[in-house]
């Protein structure tokens, strides 16, 4: 658990009361200009193709231009604006430069007309019905176990040992180095309860804490270290697993895929990239392409969703000060 987090911070409801309450949707997150409103638009559309029973509410920073707002509304989406996060100013480097701007993604705790929400990257599909997951017990922080063998973890110990938790007996940890990390989850899909005194305790606690390189994810995994279930990879295959543990992977019954591995963005695929040329691969991306391309899938309604809501750029949290006090450690990796 985050160093002075209050136990009641991960499930605290200040709004409104819980009693019988129960509204569900899920969420995702935009910024800039560039083509992920393609991977938002095909999410929309594959909850529709597989029925989800719940809305896509999307977070938008202000830099989304209006045209993809209106292109969101019309296919169903639930737009709400949000203002960027930005963490203490720090030497450290990110594994990926753009990786700075999730911290943005912290807005989403906020949204507490939601008892329960599931969270989903722009790059995600999903092929299979997931609203089961709504229906997991309260008060715990549920996502799925990630992998430490891209080169994009070589800044950690588990890189250099060759110890990775999808296959903890294949290189041990070793005795000298104390206990194994704790688990680590990927941050690209969760599920969580949004509420006011949690979203406060984040943005407090983020004053005090350090950026590390996986940015946010990195955040959450130390913040959420103590109310972290893991569920099976079927609900978030990161593609990286396909080539570097398809001993776990059973690709028919995989559900959410994940396309965060390089040059697998189908909205971008060429095939050039490593990994890229493999069958899976291309099948994965045809069938992102299937969903998005199928009109029959399209928004029908003659009123396209409107609600939006934006914090004020004046607003007390739209801004993230210096802190005052002094940096507590966050672990860069696990």
């Amino acid at each position: 658990m985050a160093p002075g987090v209050p136990v009641d911070a991960f499930t605290g409801k200040v709004s409104m009361p819980n009693t019988g309450y129960s509204k569900r949707a899920y969420v995702t997150f935009l910024a800039g200009n560039g083509d992920y409103v393609k991977g938002v638009v095909g999410l929309a559309k594959g909850l529709r193709k597989v029925k989800s029973a719940y809305p896509l509410v999307v977070a938008i920073l202000p830099d989304v231009p209006d045209e993809h707002r209106q292109i969101l509304r019309s296919q169903g989406c639930i737009v709400r604006g949000i203002e960027p996060i930005y963490p203490p100013e720090n030497q450290i480097q990110f594994a990926m430069a753009y990786y700075v701007i999730n911290y943005s993604k912290l807005r989403i705790w906020n949204f507490d007309e939601y008892s329960k929400m599931i969270y989903l990257d722009a790059d995600i599909q999903v092929f299979e019905n997931i609203d089961n997951l709504f229906d997991k017990e309260d008060g715990y922080f549920y996502a799925v176990k990630d992998c430490f063998c891209e080169k994009s973890w070589s800044h950690s110990r588990q890189f250099e040992i060759g110890y990775c938790q999808q296959c903890p007996d294949k290189v041990a940890w070793p005795a000298e180095f104390g206990p194994p990390p704790p688990l680590y989850f990927n941050a690209g899909m969760f599920v969580f309860e949004p509420s006011r005194l949690t979203y406060q305790t984040l943005l407090d606690t983020l004053q005090i804490t350090p950026p590390t390189p996986f940015a946010e994810q990195d955040f959450l995994n130390m913040f959420f270290r103590d109310k972290f279930k893991p569920i099976p990879l079927a609900y978030n295959l990161v593609l990286a697993m396909l080539w570097r543990h398809p001993e776990n992977v059973v690709l028919d019954e995989v559900k959410v895929v994940h396309y965060c591995a390089a040059g697998s963005k189908p909205w971008r695929f060429t095939g050039k990239e490593a990994n890229m040329d493999r069958e899976d691969m291309k099948k994965l991306v045809a069938n992102w392409w299937d969903i998005y391309n199928d009109e029959s899938l399209d928004y029908k309604t003659e009123n396209p969703v409107t609600e939006e809501e934006t914090f004020s750029r004046s607003s007390i949290m739209a801004s993230m000060p210096e802190p005052a006090i002094s940096y507590i450690p966050a672990p860069s990796a696990a």
